[in-house]
């Protein structure tokens, strides 16, 4: 099913959840709607869902007008972050619930329910668990029958908010593997919410960046990481070294010194990414920006060198990452004065909400 939301506005007394916000979900696909906490994605899912009404503006599924139709009658899976799960229902009743509470014209046999709940509990391969309760599961576990009650009434859409955001690391990697396998074998137009990158770009086969109500960005996790299109997505994807100067002649100057760019500038005042593996440390008799080693650590395949700014850059934090066990991961010590070169550098103008040059 696709889905289309148009002009959408919501707000919550004086703060603007939803600033006129437009968008497509085309069928089958597995979206991610990522940002930080407080830029509406939650609002928007549940717009979606029919759990919210938008001040202004519609929501199409399948090219039909769904604003004032009935939760119920919009045919959306919903899992929540905390599990939603009922105590004292069963593994097997739970997923049960949203069957026996059909009408009656449209429920089915027991003798169907029951079929059915088992054959969702050996798709989220959690069968063995049917007659345990909530307690006795672990947070995984639980999130994933959460994930077979959504499924129970063939939901046209999927829409999970924050879904892995209870579960510890180990936990969420796995489930977000699992996710995208079970999505590639039902291709149900799901729906995701999360403030976590790493998450998005694992699992979606697009992405959406928003902030403060509206959108950044639009596209595959490839091309939104690796073409940002505004300052905020760069900075909120993945880490970054953040520069500001003045922009000219295939560079930015910083007070007296100067970062080289490979590509075209803009004059004026610009604002500078470089990802932590694209800044080089060089000897301080080079051209660079001047810094300090503070910190060096070495995070398995990794090593991280922390650099404090001097001079022109003073009161900056840098971060710098080579391969562990590298001739230049050995070069340096803690407390030596180096230079900063950038072997990509994307800039943007200050006065820029789009548009990387």
């Amino acid at each position: 099913m696709s889905i289309q939301v148009q002009n959408i506005h919501k707000a919550f007394g004086q703060f603007t959840a939803l600033d006129n916000l437009s968008l497509d979900f085309p069928g089958g696909e597995l979206v991610a709607l990522l940002g930080p906490s407080g830029c509406g994605k939650t609002t928007l899912l549940r717009v979606i869902a029919g759990l919210e009404q938008a001040d202004s503006g519609r929501v199409l599924l399948d090219g039909e007008d769904a604003s004032d139709t009935h939760v119920r009658e919009r045919q959306v899976g919903f899992v929540f972050q905390h599990y939603a799960l009922f105590r004292h229902m069963t593994v097997f009743e739970n997923v049960a619930f949203g069957l026996r509470m059909k009408p009656r014209a449209q429920r089915p046999a027991e003798s169907e329910i029951r079929r059915k709940v088992h054959e969702l509990l050996q798709l989220v391969q959690l069968d063995w668990l049917a007659d345990r309760f909530p307690a006795q599961l672990s947070g995984g576990q639980r999130q994933r029958i959460a994930l077979a009650r959504a499924l129970a009434v063939e939901p046209r859409v999927l829409l999970l908010d924050e879904p892995f955001g209870a579960l510890d690391a180990k936990v969420r990697k796995e489930l977000r593997r699992w996710l995208r396998r079970l999505h590639d074998e039902l291709h149900i137009t799901s729906i995701f919410v999360t403030h976590d990158q790493e998450e998005a770009l694992e699992v979606a086969d697009r992405v959406v960046l928003m902030n403060h109500g509206r959108i950044e960005q639009i596209g595959s996790p490839d091309e939104v990481y690796r073409h940002p299109a505004t300052p905020f997505v760069y900075g909120f994807l993945g880490a970054a070294n953040r520069f500001e100067g003045h922009g000219s002649a295939g560079g930015i100057a910083i007070g007296q010194s100067r970062l080289e760019a490979h590509g075209p500038v803009p004059d004026g005042e610009v604002v500078a990414f470089v990802r932590p593996h694209e800044l080089a440390i060089v000897d301080d008799t080079q051209g660079g920006i001047p810094a300090r080693i503070s910190r060096i650590q070495t995070l398995g395949a990794l090593t991280r060198i922390e650099l404090e700014g001097r001079d022109d850059a003073s009161g900056q934090l840098f971060d710098v990452e080579l391969p562990a066990g590298s001739v230049l991961a050995g070069d340096w010590q803690t407390g030596q004065p180096v230079r900063l070169q950038a072997r990509t550098l994307r800039v943007f103008a200050q006065t820029e909400t789009a548009g990387a040059v």
